[in-house]
């Protein structure tokens, strides 16, 4: 309205000042009553779900270099190259053991005749190898006759040796030993091998050919990839949910995962293949199993490093219904509800139990204090509530503390959902876990879901979701910034209502950049880089923004959500003394309202505002441009006096305020 004015005036800037702060003070109020917290916010609000997708363990968070190191994949040497000019038929023979060790029966016999035999392995899309880093490389023997030396080789990508060292096996019997040799690499590599070169005269047995990088999560040997698990560390998960959610099923029960086999020297873990195999015609990876170098031990060490509470969801009797819906018999169900008893006591019993000795056996005598446990994934139908209703029976008699997080399908509507809704309410489980995977449309409509979901009774786990820029398991779908504002204005509506949602993570968490088979995913990896898309950092500014308690935040006495394309929720942290303000701007325009803090006394007059935007909603991070969507951090005026911060919402951003309560 003052555009002409300023035309009649020509320029006179001493007009446009007063009309400016009229604007200002004329932008609509937004209220947040700190007085009066409406509902408290779980530490577990906000977590992250991993699950072995898109080579996420084998090939990502478990560090091993070597593909098939113990020869049990379908195809026996699958991942190695046999050469050698003067080698002869039979040089290298793979045995089976059978029944003598049905976990581990391959392994592998060379005859060295002085020849220049040498194998080489592909690795996982190759190995990242990095200059001036030490490798441990390691081997179980057993030498037959003669003496051989195996000197193992980093080599880049043009075949040059960057790296190496001699291993002369020392003990002549029939027993399996273990021998290890760590040298440096001198030069880095995104796209290196291993080779294995022998020399001498004998014949050896070898098996569990293993090779780590020593910058292991925590120095672990044999750990985990260190700058992947940092991207969760920094997140501040309230908690970790694994080993995932469809490998959990199987295709059939023969490929469930079951904990036990996960857990004891690796050697002894039974490889299966992995379901991500070949679930995709449009992305086989015929190379995809698992070894479970990454087991239940290690994912419960994991939650606890970095501060997340452990979530394990097992098999409850039920294969993919997708797939081939397999069933267990209900008179044949106990020994998968004796799996979930074992785990708990394996969590938490003291060590005079028989599964909490074997964890304290395997290192770890303190509990690692379990309270959640899913039972089923995307599981639906009546079978499925008829197991569970057994397993539910089974943990209260023995564990009434233990919260069950149950499935309600594959879809957040329509008669499947509102079965199983229906049904565990009845049922009082403690969570129900939502799953959706949608257009970021539908998470704008979304925002308002939980509003009307009943206050008391099962609380809502929204366990796996992701916005899709084109369709679900499309190969077009890309972690852009539309998509991650719409989940950050969702993302409003789930705070907002944390006396039912107790619980949520993205899914899925990690992919590698040539061995993904479903898109979107949290945090991208090549072999030595790793970076968070936009979709990570408005996880990660959740997640450590998180608050203890819900305030009201309401213009004209509704939740902000949705008008003028604005989406906002509002928390108080008590062990900081801050209000924390969440806004989402999803639409073209700049946006001003004046935030007013009600039921405070004295504010400080410095905030802080943590501002995520790009003015292109197709805008995507990568390898080469890590930060193109990422926070930017910068204070931001609060008027002290009338209690109230003027904010100008940029279009396409999310801010995240914190204003510091002084007493």
């Amino acid at each position: 309205m003052f555009i002409p004015v300023f035309r009649k005036i020509a320029c006179s800037f001493l007009l446009v000042i007063p009309a400016l702060l009229v604007q200002a003070q004329q932008s609509p109020v937004v209220r947040v009553n700190v007085a009066q917290p409406v509902a408290d916010i779980q530490p577990t609000m906000w977590g992250v779900f991993f699950e072995d997708i898109n080579l996420g363990a084998d090939g990502g968070i478990y560090a091993e270099l070597i593909k098939n190191r113990s020869f049990e994949f379908f195809k026996p040497l699958m991942g190695w190259q046999i050469e050698g000019s003067k080698r002869s038929e039979g040089d290298v023979l793979v045995l089976n053991r059978q029944e003598n060790k049905s976990s581990n029966p391959r392994y592998i016999r060379v005859q060295a005749n002085n020849s220049d035999l040498q194998m080489t392995n592909e690795g996982f899309r190759g190995m990242g190898i990095k200059a001036g880093l030490c490798y441990d490389f390691s081997v179980m023997y057993r030498l037959r006759s003669g003496n051989v030396k195996l000197l193992a080789e980093l080599l880049d990508a043009a075949g040059k040796v960057i790296g190496s060292a001699t291993l002369t096996p020392e003990i002549s019997d029939a027993d399996w030993h273990t021998q290890a040799v760590s040298f440096k690499a001198n030069a880095t590599e995104l796209k290196g091998k291993f080779r294995l070169r022998f020399e001498g005269n004998g014949v050896v047995d070898l098996d569990m050919i293993s090779l780590f990088p020593e910058d292991t999560w925590k120095g672990r040997p044999g750990g985990m990839r260190a700058d992947m698990i940092q991207m969760l560390a920094d997140m501040k998960p309230g908690f970790l949910r694994f080993p995932g959610g469809c490998i959990v099923e199987g295709y059939d029960l023969d490929q469930r995962f079951q904990w036990k086999k996960t857990i004891g020297p690796v050697e002894d873990r039974q490889l299966i293949i992995n379901r991500w195999n070949f679930e995709f015609a449009h992305r086989p990876t015929p190379d995809y199993f698992q070894t479970f170098g990454l087991g239940f031990l290690e994912y419960f060490q994991l939650s606890e490093d970095i501060g997340a509470e452990p979530l394990p969801i097992l098999n409850c009797g039920m294969a993919c219904q997708f797939n081939t819906a397999e069933l267990v018999p209900m008179d044949q169900l106990d020994p998968y509800v004796q799996d979930a008893l074992d785990l708990i006591e394996f969590a938490n019993g003291d060590v005079t139990t028989p599964w909490g000795k074997i964890r304290a056996d395997l290192g770890h005598p303190k509990p690692f204090n379990l309270k959640y446990l899913g039972v089923g994934n995307e599981n639906w139908g009546p079978q499925y509530i008829e197991r569970l209703a057994v397993f539910q029976k089974a943990v209260k008699d023995k564990y009434p503390s233990i919260n069950l997080v149950c499935s309600s399908g594959t879809d957040p509507s329509g008669e499947r959902f509102d079965f199983l809704n229906g049904k565990l309410r009845e049922m009082n489980v403690e969570l129900i876990d939502e799953h959706y995977y949608r257009r970021p449309e539908w998470f704008l409509e979304n925002a308002r879901r939980y509003d009307s979901y009943p206050r008391t009774g099962s609380k809502v786990f929204a366990g796996e979701w992701a916005a899709q820029s084109d369709r679900i398991a499309s190969t077009e779908n890309k972690n852009n910034w539309q998509c991650a504002l719409a989940e950050a204005a969702f993302m409003t509506g789930l705070e907002r209502n944390a006396a039912v949602v107790n619980m949520s993570s993205y899914a899925p968490l990690f992919a590698h950049a040539e061995g993904w088979q479903w898109t979107p995913d949290l945090i991208w990896v090549d072999n030595l880089r790793v970076y968070g898309t936009p979709n990570y950092h408005v996880q990660k500014l959740y997640s450590t923004n998180k608050g203890t308690n819900v305030l009201s935040m309401v213009q004209n006495n509704e939740p902000l959500a949705g008008q003028d394309s604005l989406y906002a929720s509002a928390a108080w942290d008590k062990a900081t003394n801050e209000i924390i303000l969440k806004i989402a701007n999803v639409s073209g325009q700049t946006h001003m309202r004046t935030i007013q803090l009600d039921g405070v006394k004295k504010l400080d007059a410095n905030g802080k505002l943590i501002l995520l935007r790009n003015t292109n909603i197709s805008a995507v991070n990568s390898f080469e441009n890590a930060t193109n969507v990422s926070p930017v951090e910068q204070q931001i005026a609060v008027d002290a006096k009338k209690k109230s911060v003027a904010m100008t919402l940029a279009p396409l951003s999310f801010s995240v305020v914190r204003v510091k309560v002084v007493h």
